[in-house]
């Protein structure tokens, strides 16, 4: 069902009275003073699963002590593998394959060091974007230095023609014979642009290139497949479209054809369970990605995402990105209709199978925007230098929420009062 631009306010009325995931809004908390929160591609809002998990989890630990390894429901000792069974079926992928650990740059880290080779002369070079987030191009920076190579020389980055958006062609063009691993995000979290994730890895699997995605903007909010589709790597966040918490525990997915592998950085929990505690200075790795882990889990991250992930398996994965297609095809209408006198234009794809779970708005003054709206109620992100993020998340958005949203700001450009804002840091304009 497309939206009817004519009229909007009854269409946002109409989907929210058939929207089959309209009661999943209740299970989580709004924040003080009522605002339209639009900032979940940064970090989700806590639901009462995840605080009744969190609080669980302290409640084991003042009764149980050191005990809760193995006596706590679910005991903590095993706790990333029975999270990353939950995991798994939003990845499309056999729960040995995921692990939840770490955080993305970490995890990002411990895959560069377990599956790139600086050894091979012939394909010495690693693929990455010029749109990518900083922290993973810090990370494969780094790697290469600590390996004894050059980034200027090895780090090639493909690049974007108008500086929000890559292309297929370019992406296939840059992989040249001396590429040895291509790194790229399923989703840019500037512009919110789905890559084909499938139709990459294939060609890349075919140029004898290892490719590993970054899901951070996609888990969540986009169905993956990353068996069928043959991918070798992928890491995430938990704290955006999976409601998590500041800072939760990230995950990875390891292609079971790299099993065997010795964990690049290992550590005490890159063991075997049933030989961590032999205590001898000889490493076991777990099978699987579980063997990635490096350091011991950090529970009271843990405990929200599982308690998070129990409404995404009631919501289901299917009904969540139809959803999400929907709010975002809704708000961009809202926007084209309302915002294009005032110079805002969209530069996230209008095809559903190109947009992620967010819509980047473009407009000069987006920062003092940004400071406006959060003003007005409305909770959005800004990323410089011109980008307003908009994302409305299936599982606590309504269209009603979108639509006010919209008529907020067009009142503040009607209005000039984002003229007025002082400036304020770029995190949170």
């Amino acid at each position: 069902m497309q939206s009817r631009p004519e009229n909007l306010p009854e269409e946002a009325r109409l989907r929210d009275r058939d929207d089959p995931l309209s009661s999943f809004k209740s299970h989580f908390y709004g924040l003080e003073g009522g605002a339209i929160y639009l900032d979940g591609n940064s970090l989700g809002l806590l639901s009462r699963e995840a605080e009744a998990a969190a609080l669980q989890a302290l409640d084991q630990w003042k009764r149980l002590g050191v005990e809760g390894w193995s006596e706590a429901s679910p005991a903590w000792f095993t706790l990333p593998e029975q999270i990353a069974a939950q995991v798994a079926p939003l990845v499309g992928a056999s729960e040995n394959e995921v692990i939840v650990t770490g955080s993305t740059t970490v995890n990002l880290h411990q895959l560069l060091a377990t599956l790139y080779d600086p050894t091979n002369a012939e394909r010495p070079k690693i693929l990455a974007d010029a749109l990518a987030f900083p922290s993973d191009i810090f990370a494969i920076e780094s790697h290469l230095r600590l390996r004894g190579l050059d980034p200027e020389r090895h780090l090639v980055k493909v690049p974007s023609r108008d500086g929000f958006l890559l292309t297929e062609d370019d992406i296939l063009a840059a992989m040249t014979p001396d590429v040895q691993m291509a790194v790229l995000p399923a989703v840019v979290y500037t512009s919110g642009q789905l890559l084909p994730l499938q139709r990459i890895t294939a060609e890349a699997r075919r140029r004898g290139i290892l490719i590993g995605w970054d899901c951070s903007h996609s888990i969540g909010a986009v169905p993956h497949s990353f068996d069928d589709w043959d991918i070798d790597f992928a890491f995430w966040c938990h704290y955006k479209y999976l409601n998590a918490g500041p800072g939760a525990v990230g995950g990875l997915y390891l292609n079971r054809r790299h099993f065997g592998k010795a964990p690049g950085l290992a550590g005490w929990f890159s063991s075997r369970k049933e030989r961590q505690f032999d205590m001898t200075h000889t490493l076991s790795p777990a099978d699987g990605a579980g063997g990635l882990q490096i350091g011991t889990p950090h529970i009271l991250s843990l405990a929200p995402l599982s308690g998070s992930l129990t409404l995404h398996e009631y919501a289901g994965m299917d009904r969540l990105r139809t959803k999400s297609l929907a709010l975002t095809d809704f708000l961009r209408q809202a926007i084209i209709q309302e915002l294009s006198a005032f110079g805002v234009t969209i530069v996230t794809p209008a095809h559903d199978d190109q947009r992620g779970g967010h819509l980047a708005l473009v407009h000069p003054e987006a920062a003092q925007i940004s400071r406006a709206l959060r003003k007005a109620g409305v909770i959005p992100d800004f990323r410089p230098p011109n980008i307003v993020r908009l994302a409305p998340v299936p599982l606590y958005t309504s269209f009603a929420d979108c639509w006010e949203a919209v008529s907020r700001l067009r009142r503040i450009l009607e209005n000039d009062t984002y003229r007025e804002m002082n400036e304020g840091s770029s995190l949170v304009p």
